[in-house]
């Protein structure tokens, strides 16, 4: 058992929390609570690197049995508290490793859906379009080099799991790339309050691309420029526009809606 907040790995677990270099470098994030526990357990079970949990925590009917084929280190509640992040923790905690996805493979589907995300910084915000993303069949997320770290507490927790299962990429030359997808056919939808045609308007057929911008600022006028056209939502009143996860939720719902009209 685990007693002492000074132990080096209890430590590490602190560093991971707080610093996404140390989380890059490590290739681990930190996941809290029984039920994120769960969703790596069920859906990405190799991924797991360490598991901690406390004493109260396997007396929970038939948890020990859940954790047979995971090795686990024992901690007592006030390491548990040192290295959670919550206000009151679930007592299970555990390092999994940062999910890998094949960016060449996903990049040939010719009907894929794209969300490209530029300088998102707000970590529900980026929580919820994964899980947005994941309901509406999404093909997978790009991000900016400058948006939010997926594996930072606050955007590991929001995202409900989704994190496990929806793919996603942070691009160092996130304008390039966008060029790279429009000439290999994807026709890019730039979310803009210059837009010219309503997001219900156009039928997302074949490749697309939503681009989405920065919750203060919108789209870098780089970025617009890399559109086929520039797409906004019409709003009533005083309103000059909408979140930025609640936007990209309109976007990838209207062309899911449109592939199931289609079949």
């Amino acid at each position: 058992m685990i007693s002492s907040t000074a132990n080096a790995r209890v430590k590490n677990i602190v560093v991971l929390q707080k610093k996404g270099k140390e989380r890059r470098e490590q290739g681990l994030f930190v996941i809290e609570g029984k039920k994120m526990f769960e969703e790596v357990l069920r859906d990405a079970p190799e991924a797991i690197h360490e598991v901690y949990v406390t004493e109260a925590f396997l007396e929970q009917q038939g948890y020990k049995k859940r954790l047979e084929k995971v090795s686990f280190e024992i901690v007592t509640d006030n390491v548990m508290k040192a290295m959670t992040e919550t206000m009151e923790p679930q007592g299970i905690l555990a390092t999994v490793r940062i999910p890998q996805y094949d960016k060449k493979a996903l990049m040939e589907k010719k009907d894929a859906v794209w969300i490209a995300l530029e300088d998102l910084r707000d970590p529900g915000n980026l929580g919820t379009v994964l899980r947005t993303a994941e309901a509406a069949g999404v093909t997978g997320v790009l991000l900016s080099d400058n948006s939010v770290d997926m594996y930072n507490p606050k955007v590991v927790r929001s995202t409900m799991g989704a994190i496990f299962r929806v793919p996603h990429f942070y691009l160092s030359d996130f304008l390039g790339e966008l060029d790279l997808m429009r000439k290999a056919g994807a026709t890019l939808y730039a979310a803009h309050l210059q837009g010219t045609r309503y997001y219900d308007e156009p039928e997302y057929d074949g490749c697309s691309v939503i681009l989405i911008g920065n919750e203060a600022n919108g789209l870098s006028n780089e970025a617009a420029e890399k559109a086929n056209c520039l797409v906004k939502i019409p709003m009533e009143g005083k309103a000059e526009s909408l979140n930025a996860a609640v936007a990209t939720s309109l976007f990838v719902y209207e062309a899911y809606r449109k592939r199931r009209k289609r079949g």
